[in-house]
């Protein structure tokens, strides 16, 4: 099937798209957060607002370009049965729903990144930089893993292989105990403290400092590495989720990216409540199942492509449903844990 949005194309719609990633991201870090404070409540939840507004701006500014260009391509209105208009909304949709999945699988990485920075002990003002340079790695990662992606989508056994590990993902995080995060036992983690020296207190916002002469890691890097590992992870996951439901790596992308630039301030908004949504592993689990479905069988049942408007209302329902009954069946509370020691591992 043509691609709508080939690179050799479109190279300058990615180039644009990653400029403006990058000046909102220096306007973010240079601009509104030059000093190092916590983040409140009311702080997070305009931010988040923001980001999801931006995102949708695009979303919209994306639907009307394609209405205005692809009746102007040649190379798309000579395909058999090409309808612009239906095309231009159909990209409209599959950037909804991949942005609705990717953002709602961010909920899984923001109860990790709870867990990370608790370990490590990341004082509340240095968070927000910790998780800021975190983001921007996992923006490479992810168009790392989005470029092999997009190649390996051209042999039809691997939409198979990406479908029936959606499959089992979802299945083992409905039946599975949730994980817990532990550092030491994480390769990275162990690599950087064998061969770099790890300061045992932090040293403001620095991830490095000279120690005695000599160069120093400070535990606010290692937490970093951390989310960095933790994040690979969950993009193994997350970006064959996405090619279920869209084919365009131009989509992909940047529905991924958007969701991604939304994780801190998701994360001050729900980091001290995400515990309460303990039933929106199931949701989730049903949304990771069934795009595997989609990849295995419904995408050839339905006559090519099972209809994303279809697949944005079952997978709205499936989260919509697990939040509220999360809220209607609280999680029953466990006893105290025995106080632990501020003190950062490193």
């Amino acid at each position: 099937m043509a691609l709508l949005f080939p690179f050799a194309d479109y190279w300058w719609l990615y180039g644009v798209f990653v400029a403006g990633v990058l000046i909102l991201l220096g306007l973010d870090l240079g601009i509104f957060r030059r000093e190092a404070r916590e983040m409140h409540f009311k702080e997070a939840v305009v931010w988040c607002s923001i980001w999801v507004s931006l995102a949708l701006a695009f979303n919209t500014a994306l639907y009307f370009y394609t209405s205005w260009r692809f009746p102007r391509d040649p190379r798309l209105m000579a395909l058999p049965g090409f309808d612009p208009a239906a095309a231009a909304w159909q990209v409209m949709l599959e950037f909804l729903t991949g942005y609705v999945v990717e953002y709602s699988l961010s909920v899984d990485n923001i109860f990790v990144f709870v867990l990370v920075l608790r370990y490590f002990a990341v004082p509340p003002r240095y968070q927000y930089n910790v998780l800021f340079y975190g983001i921007l790695g996992a923006l490479v990662f992810r168009g790392i893993f989005i470029t092999l992606g997009a190649v390996l989508l051209q042999f039809h056994w691997v939409v198979w292989v990406f479908g029936v590990f959606l499959i089992i993902t979802g299945v083992k995080m409905a039946i599975g105990s949730e994980g817990k995060v532990e550092p030491d036992k994480n390769l990275l983690i162990r690599v950087v403290r064998r061969w770099l020296p790890v300061t045992p207190r932090y040293h403001g916002q620095h991830f490095f400092v000279r120690d005695d002469g000599r160069l120093a890691a400070t535990p606010l890097m290692v937490a970093l590495l951390c989310l960095e590992a933790t994040d690979i992870v969950f993009a193994i996951d997350s970006v064959p989720a996405i090619f279920a439901l869209t084919r365009e790596p131009f989509i992909v992308f940047t529905s991924n990216i958007f969701a991604i630039l939304g994780l801190r301030s998701m994360y001050f908004m729900l980091g001290g409540a995400v515990e309460r949504f303990h039933l929106l592993r199931y949701g989730l689990a049903l949304v990771l199942t069934f795009v595997g479905l989609k990849m295995v069988w419904l995408d050839t049942a339905a006559g090519g492509k099972f209809p994303i408007g279809w697949s944005l209302g079952i997978i709205g329902f499936a989260l919509v449903a697990s939040v509220i009954a999360s809220l209607i069946f609280p999680r029953r509370p466990e006893p105290a844990d025995h106080p632990t020691s501020d003190e950062p591992v490193a």
